[in-house]
């Protein structure tokens, strides 16, 4: 019985530390400077949305099924270290 309340308050002390809150800058802090080429500095939600080229969709699987490599001729075994003598 113990136990079971021990994981219940634990569970909960863990809930609590988990809050939401939207992000805010600490006192004396600024945003980064604008961009080159831009008048206005970006706001904070256009600075938390990631941008297509990081994270491009994919539209086509490039691969289908299980195919065999071809043999790739920069594949060289590691050189041999020298023998003491």
């Amino acid at each position: 019985m113990k136990q079971g309340a021990m994981l219940i308050l634990v569970a909960t002390a863990l809930a609590a530390c988990g809050q939401r809150s939207p992000l805010a800058l600490k006192p004396g802090q600024q945003l980064p400077p604008a961009p080159y080429g831009r008048a206005d500095k970006p706001s904070t939600t256009e600075l938390l949305t990631a941008s297509p080229v990081a994270i491009p969709l994919r539209s086509v699987e490039l691969r289908t099924r299980s195919e065999e490599r071809e043999d790739d001729p920069f594949d060289l075994p590691p050189p041999e270290a020298p023998q003491p003598q």
